[in-house]
């Protein structure tokens, strides 16, 4: 039951770690929501900005001037948020997979290895919990700054909306979460 639970958990946490570094890496966090017929798709992400002409599918992407320049409160916190997470997430899967049954090492000291997998359930859980943060503070951020143009009565031509990779951080960052506990709640 307990090296079933393990292996699950960290199946889990490798599916959930790809999808926060994917999120992190990608660029369409916001997405232009335009109900009128557009002839470009444009997306907004933590790094780079891109647009994709509709017709011919060209795609051109203009990088944020420096790591360091004066961003949006919204793009910093995510960025520091969701690297964070990564950084967390990498962390726990390697002491998951030092924790491991059916892994050779500590092999005859069993409390070791489940100390182990507890403490990368506990480092799991903190990294899932900013992923979660960052996501979800980006996707408030961009439904306000919506609901400000829309009270007050200003169009600007183009909508946002958010984009796959928001989803994809708030996915990665629940499923983390989810092996967190199986790894901490469970596991005993």
């Amino acid at each position: 039951m307990s090296a079933t639970l393990q292996v699950t958990a960290f199946g889990l946490a490798l599916l959930s770690t790809f999808f926060l570094l994917l999120a992190t890496c990608t660029d369409c966090w916001m997405v232009n929501a335009d109900d009128s017929l557009e002839v470009s798709h444009k997306c907004r992400g933590l790094w780079r900005e891109c647009v994709t002409n509709m017709q011919d599918g060209v795609r051109t992407c203009d990088q944020y001037d420096s790591i360091l320049a004066d961003h949006p409160v919204k793009i910093m916190v995510t960025r520091t948020l969701m690297i964070t997470a990564d950084l967390l997430a990498g962390l726990a899967l390697a002491m998951l997979v030092l924790g491991l049954d059916c892994i050779m090492f500590l092999k005859e000291d069993p409390c070791v290895k489940l100390k182990m997998c507890y403490g990368a359930g506990v480092i799991l859980g903190t990294g899932s919990i900013l992923g979660l943060v960052g996501s979800v503070w980006y996707a408030v951020d961009v439904y306000v700054e919506r609901a400000m143009l829309v009270s007050h009565n200003i169009f600007l031509g183009v909508h946002y909306d958010f984009g796959w990779s928001c989803w994809l951080g708030m996915a990665g960052s629940t499923g983390c979460f989810v092996a967190s506990v199986l790894l901490t709640c469970c596991l005993y």
